[in-house]
């Protein structure tokens, strides 16, 4: 009976071991939570512990890459074939690189404006597959279809080109789709800077809550999708020039710090 006992104890000691190990896997998104979750298959992109470098933290990030002066800004809810281009062309004339946070569906009809955005040197970011901003009380299983798929849609728009982000709709993040985002190579993306533009409150109040006390290496949020982003388009216009007269540099949202 003792011997018995003794090896029942030694078994429940194996699963809490496995059960910690594989709650430090999911933490830092490493293949072995891709496995778990059924992710493995469904994209072409691994962690970046699966490819030996840094883990990417399933924690939200809200920095620009550091150290230093530096501000990221990044671009939501497009491509969109009347505002991207306008986007575009004020990033190029203030020599600013962004991150668009793109959603599927759009990425899937405008794919020429997808590769635009590649071909300017800006970074990719999965916005999901059709901006659900319930996903936070949907099942896992269809976090997961949201996330991978919107991946998949962009990549396909513009293969070899990596998606390095994932951004949810309306910041509705949950703990399982943070690691499922992770497991697939993408740092969940949140930001510090919102001026609120997709409500179109007018110009002053955009430009008010830009130029307003930033946080240290501010990740920016603006969109060049879902309605008239014309007040967009003019605050960019006003903001990126004022942000290199403070000494800002442009980089991109941190990927594996903090």
């Amino acid at each position: 009976m003792g011997i018995i006992i003794h090896s029942v104890r030694r078994r429940r000691a194996g699963f809490a071991v496995t059960g910690a190990v594989l709650g430090l896997l999911a933490a830092a998104g490493t293949p072995a939570l891709a496995a778990a979750d059924g992710s493995a298959g469904r994209s072409s992109a691994t962690s970046g512990s699966a490819r030996g470098a840094t883990p990417i933290p399933a924690g939200i990030s809200r920095v620009a890459q550091g150290p230093g002066h530096n501000v990221a800004i990044t671009i939501d809810d497009g491509p969109d074939p009347r505002w991207t281009p306008q986007v575009l062309e004020v990033l190029r004339k203030n020599h600013v690189k962004a991150t668009f946070c793109m959603i599927g569906t759009r990425a899937q009809e405008y794919p020429a404006l997808v590769r635009e955005i590649a071909a300017d040197g800006h970074q990719l970011c999965d916005h999901s597959v059709d901006h659900d901003v319930t996903m936070d009380r949907k099942p896992v299983a269809y976090q997961r279809q949201q996330i991978l798929d919107g991946k998949a849609m962009i990549e396909k728009a513009v293969p070899g080109v990596a998606v390095n982000y994932y951004r949810a709709p309306g910041g509705a993040f949950t703990p399982d789709s943070r690691a499922i985002a992770t497991a697939s190579g993408m740092r969940p993306l949140g930001w510090s800077v919102d001026p609120k533009d997709w409500s179109r409150p007018g110009l002053p109040a955009i430009v008010a809550a830009l130029e307003g006390k930033l946080p240290q290496q501010p990740t920016v949020l603006f969109h060049d999708g879902g309605g008239d982003r014309s007040e967009t388009v003019a605050a960019l216009k006003q903001y990126l020039p004022w942000l290199t007269a403070q000494g800002y540099t442009f980089t991109f949202p941190a990927r594996t710090t903090p």
